[in-house]
């Protein structure tokens, strides 16, 4: 299994997912990231992208990489970073429940992002990675997952990047499924593009089905859903490629029309408080400290951080009015560090970085609670789910 686990398709850019899969053909990138086994410079979305990723999983199954199970089936999925772990259970939901909102979004997509996904799921007639849901926290849950936990894991293995990995099957799934049920709502955490892609993908296969019942798998999308109060949200970064014109020294001065802004003459750039955030440009690190009574805390989506970047800085200064469509800003996971911002800006790559200070699950949960939507990519989950564990056939 440390063989064919992988991180998931947006984690990693080609380059990086080529060479994690070097000289590794049973790595699932093959499938996720399929494009690094075509020509470097074949389209992001070229239609032999998809093919090649259904042509990969069809090998996986076919050899005997993966096993596929008599009946459907449940298991538990442990993490362990940094001495802290979080489980999660896996299994299929059901795409009308996110259709419904009761398997609640807290993000927009990106349009192209989603039709990506949706034809990747169409050309494999596979959920090939799982959505990472998370729900209230249940006593009754911890109890349940104690008692499969006592038996030996199904796996058990230290992944490239040192997170170890621990699966166990469950063998009665009817106590889960009943307290699920009285849960009630579940939340997206991270993998909004591809729970829209699979909802999108379901309608398309019903509309393709003349004799479609409701009980066909293509009603399901495979996600693990952990309890929010073992979740670890680490800030999700900026970089813009030019400064609208500016040089980095009158931007500088422009942002100090937004708040308050000094040098970072030592320790780490990243924010320790909201209503702060670390800017590199010019080669040089500053803090931009917005004034407390400006920001309106009683509007949960208004008073956070990223956005008030781009209320205050990304639009009226940079011209970035949508982030979901504009080419000009990438998204940096906490997990790469405040020194990959200043690394892609130093190369000539992007012109600015912005280090953000860390959503908080209560932020999230509230904000969906509200039926609102944050800013695209607002949040940075770590540990990340690894791809290649479990994967959801269509047919």
């Amino acid at each position: 299994m440390a063989k064919v686990a992988a991180p998931p398709y947006d984690v990693v850019n080609r380059a990086e997912a080529a060479e994690l899969a070097t000289g590794n053909p049973l790595s699932f990138l093959h499938v996720g990231r399929s494009d690094i086994d075509l020509p470097p410079d074949t389209d992001p979305y070229d239609r032999r992208i998809y093919a090649k990723g259904a042509e990969n999983l069809e090998a996986f199954l076919g050899d005997g990489t993966f096993l596929q199970e008599a009946e459907p089936s449940l298991y538990l999925y442990e993490l362990t970073m940094d001495g802290r772990a979080q489980v999660g259970v896996v299994g299929c939901v059901h795409v009308d429940d996110y259709g419904k909102d009761i398997i609640k979004k807290h993000e927009k997509t990106r349009p192209d992002k989603e039709d990506d996904r949706t034809r990747h799921v169409l050309a494999l007639n596979a959920h090939a990675e799982p959505v990472f849901l998370t729900h209230a926290p249940s006593p009754y849950l911890g109890q349940l997952n104690a008692k499969v936990m006592a038996d030996d894991p199904l796996y058990d293995f230290v992944a490239y990047d040192g997170v170890r990995q621990r699966v166990w099957r469950v063998t009665d799934a009817a106590p889960y499924v009943d307290a699920f049920r009285r849960l009630g709502v579940s939340y997206v955490a991270d993998g909004h593009h591809r729970s829209a892609s699979a909802w999108r993908a379901a309608q398309d296969l019903r509309k393709a089905n003349p004799k479609h019942t409701g009980d066909e798998e293509y009603n399901w999308f495979l996600a693990v859903l952990f309890p929010a109060n073992q979740l670890r949200i680490l800030p999700y970064n900026r970089v813009v490629k030019d400064l609208n014109g500016l040089s980095p020294d009158a931007f500088l001065a422009r942002l100090a029309e937004v708040g308050t802004v000094a040098p970072v003459t030592g320790g780490s750039p990243e924010p320790a408080e909201r209503g702060t955030i670390g800017v590199y440009v010019g080669g040089r690190w500053s803090w931009l400290t917005i004034d407390p009574e400006t920001i309106l805390l009683r509007d949960p989506i208004r008073s956070l951080d990223v956005s008030l970047l781009q209320e205050r800085v990304l639009g009226p200064i940079l011209g970035i009015v949508d982030v979901r469509t504009d080419k000009r800003i990438d998204f940096v996971g906490g997990i790469r560090g405040v020194a990959e911002l200043a690394r892609r800006v130093d190369s000539g790559e992007m012109a600015a970085g912005f280090a953000m200070y860390p959503v908080t699950v209560q932020q999230l949960m509230t904000i969906a609670d509200a039926g609102a939507v944050m800013p695209p990519k607002s949040t940075w989950f770590e540990p990340k789910l690894k791809s290649g564990l479990f994967v959801h056939t269509l047919a």
